[in-house]
């Protein structure tokens, strides 16, 4: 075994702040990553775990007009709430948006609660991840193909049952390899977003879903963590949080000339190669 030193504490968190956000599995990456260093143990998932909250961080600044808006709550804005095709009012704003990110955010909170143990028992090596970046791959080709128009233009015309509906494809990311990105991206095109518009929903709705779930996660393994980790961790952060600031920037630039379809063909051939060498 590889102990955690700060050139691999470097590499992961690059590899975590360039592919978070973007729909080609930073989980899987980082799987295979750790298996090319040699890097394995309870200590380095949490590593693992830990350089999300960078991405995040990256996220809440990119976004923090979004997520200041966010607190504009009003107490009118109870009754203007509709679990319906459409919103009856369009805004991302105080209840409108929390609203909105809770619809996305429960499916993934609900069936990870109950399964995530079995899925990190089960789900977490080189030959699950590259079968699902095949998929994940497919699937992404597929979408872009439809030759359904878009009905979703803003986020801020999210309705509460198209949030949901994001929500529930969001489940799929709990195969590693699959990427919470993809699943939210793909599934919001599916129920009628723009691209980019479902990208930045996917970037929103990441961070509830990511917080809860570093947190529980640190929680859970403080226990294997000592003062000779502060240094590896913190670089692990700073690096995830600055490579993402670029990532989410480029990634939203690019799209506005792109389709998935790049992202697709990576993915396939990651997962082919991994598949037949490991």
């Amino acid at each position: 075994m590889t102990d955690l030193t700060e050139g691999s504490a470097l590499v992961l968190g690059i590899v975590e702040g360039l592919t978070e956000f973007v729909p080609v599995s930073s989980t899987g990456h980082l799987i295979l990553t750790s298996y090319l260093l040699g890097l394995k143990g309870e200590a380095v998932e949490t590593f693992e775990i830990f350089i999300q909250l960078g991405a995040i961080l990256a996220v809440l600044c990119l976004y923090f007009g979004r997520f200041a808006g966010l607190l504009n709550v009003s107490r009118g804005q109870w009754s203007e709430l509709r679990f319906a095709s459409r919103p009856s009012v369009a805004s991302f704003e105080g209840l409108h948006g929390l609203a909105r990110l809770a619809a996305a955010a429960l499916p993934i909170f609900v069936l990870g609660a109950l399964f995530g143990s079995t899925i990190k028992e089960f789900l977490f090596n080189s030959q699950t991840v590259a079968v699902a970046l095949i998929v994940g791959g497919i699937a992404m080709w597929w979408v872009e193909g439809r030759s359904q128009p878009a009905t979703v233009g803003r986020i801020e015309d999210l309705s509460l049952r198209t949030a949901f509906m994001v929500g529930v494809c969001q489940c799929f990311a709990l195969w590693p390899g699959m990427s919470r990105s993809a699943s939210t991206i793909v599934g919001g095109m599916l129920v009628g977003i723009e691209r980019r518009v479902a990208a930045e929903f996917s970037f929103l709705v990441a961070v509830p879903v990511m917080c809860v779930a570093t947190m529980v996660d640190l929680l859970k393994n403080l226990h294997v963590l000592g003062a000779e980790h502060v240094q590896t961790f913190a670089i692990g952060f700073g690096v995830s949080f600055v490579v993402a600031l670029f990532a989410v920037k480029g990634f939203i630039a690019l799209l506005g000339s792109m389709s998935l379809r790049p992202f697709a063909v990576y993915r396939v051939i990651v997962g082919i190669v991994v598949l037949v060498a490991f």
